[in-house]
C-alpha cells in the first residue's frame, strides 16, 4: 500500500544541480523514477544543492536509489566527476493526515522563497508551483512540446515512459504532465485557497491546525522540512518569507553556469572539477575581492575542498 512522504537529497555544501540543463535532467530523473517504481508524485522543488520531493509510493527508499542513481550517472559523466553524489543519506519523513499534507505540499512548492532565490513561488522554474490551477490562475500559455523522438535526447535512449508524459521544447518533461495534478488540486479545493497557501506566513497556528489530523507525527514547518539541509537555517529562512530578500544578487545557477564555462574557456578544463587547486584559488581570489562574492557562495560553486 501506498504511503505519502516528504523525500530530501541533500549534496550537503557540494552543488549538484549547476545549470539549467541540469535542473531539467533532474526533473526528467524525478519523472521516471515515479514510473519505474510505480510511485506517484505531488510536488517537488530542485534548488542548487538539494532537492525536496512529495511523493506516494510503497518504497520510498527504492525511489529514492533510483532517483539518486540516474541523476548520479549524468551528473558525473557530463562534468567528469566520479563518487557518490549527494549525502550519503536522504531524508525521509512520513505524511499522514489532510493537514500535515497541505503544509508539506505547501513548504516544498515554497522553497525557493524559503531560500531567498525567489521573491514568491510562482517566479521559480525549477518547481511544480506553476502546475496547479493554471487555467484558473491566468496561465494560458502552454509550452511548445516537441516530438515524441526527440524525447530520448534528453532521457537517454534506453528510457521508458508512460504515454502521458510530455516534453517542451526546452527538453524536460512538463509537470502537468507527471504529477497528480488532480489530486493536489482537490486537496487545495479552490485556487484562491491554494494562492493563500503559497503565500501564507508560518506560525503556531499552522502548526497547531495539524493536530486535527489526530495522527502521532510532529507538525510539519520549516525545522522539519529542512532538516538536514546546511545551507540555511530557518530564523533566515522566516526573514526570506517576510519578503526580505535581495532576488537580484547573483544566483549559484549563475554563478556555476560562468564557472563552467570559465574552466573550459581559459583553463581547457572540462568543468571546475577538473580544475587544479592552484587555480580554483585564482577565480576565488577574483571574485571575492572584485566581485564581492560570498566565501561560501565561492567555495561551493567551485567545489573548494573543506578548511
Amino acid at each position: 500500500m501506498k504511503k505519502t512522504y516528504h523525500l530530501c537529497l541533500s549534496g550537503g555544501e557540494e552543488i549538484i544541480f549547476r545549470d539549467t540543463e541540469d535542473y531539467h535532467r533532474g526533473f526528467n530523473c524525478f519523472a521516471l523514477s515515479l514510473y519505474r517504481t510505480d510511485s506517484i508524485g505531488l510536488a517537488e522543488a530542485i534548488m542548487a544543492t538539494h532537492t525536496h520531493q512529495v511523493v506516494q509510493t510503497e518504497h520510498p527508499a527504492f525511489f529514492m536509489a533510483d532517483f539518486r542513481k540516474s541523476y548520479s550517472i549524468y551528473f558525473n559523466h557530463k562534468y567528469q566527476r566520479e563518487g557518490k553524489l549527494g549525502e550519503d543519506l536522504h531524508f525521509t519523513m512520513e505524511i499522514n493526515g489532510y493537514h500535515h499534507l497541505i503544509a508539506a505540499l505547501s513548504y516544498t512548492l515554497r522553497n525557493a522563497l524559503h531560500h531567498g532565490v525567489a521573491p514568491i513561488p510562482y517566479a521559480y522554474p525549477h518547481c511544480s508551483a506553476n502546475a496547479f490551477f493554471r487555467r484558473q490562475m491566468g496561465k494560458f500559455h502552454d509550452e511548445p512540446e516537441i516530438p515524441l523522438k526527440s524525447y530520448y535526447r534528453h532521457v537517454g535512449r534506453r528510457a521508458d515512459f508512460p504515454d502521458r508524459y510530455k516534453m517542451s521544447n526546452s527538453g524536460v518533461f512538463l509537470r502537468e504532465s507527471v504529477l497528480d495534478v488532480p489530486q493536489v488540486e482537490n486537496l487545495f479545493a479552490t485556487p484562491r485557497a491554494y494562492n493563500y497557501y503559497m503565500t501564507r506566513k508560518s506560525s503556531e497556528e499552522w502548526e497547531n491546525e495539524q493536530m486535527k489530523d489526530g495522527v502521532n507525527l510532529a507538525p510539519v514547518n520549516l525545522t522539519s522540512i529542512e532538516n538536514g539541509i546546511l545551507l540555511q537555517n530557518p530564523q533566515q529562512m522566516l526573514i526570506y518569507e517576510n519578503g526580505k530578500a535581495d532576488c537580484r544578487k547573483l544566483s549559484d545557477i549563475d554563478l556555476c553556469t560562468e564557472l563552467d564555462e570559465l574552466a573550459r574557456n581559459r583553463y581547457g578544463r572540462h568543468s571546475v572539477y577538473q580544475m587544479t587547486l592552484r587555480e580554483k584559488d585564482e577565480v576565488a581570489e577574483y571574485l571575492y575581492r572584485v566581485r564581492h562574492l560570498s566565501e561560501k557562495q565561492i567555495r561551493r560553486c567551485l567545489v573548494l575542498p573543506k578548511r
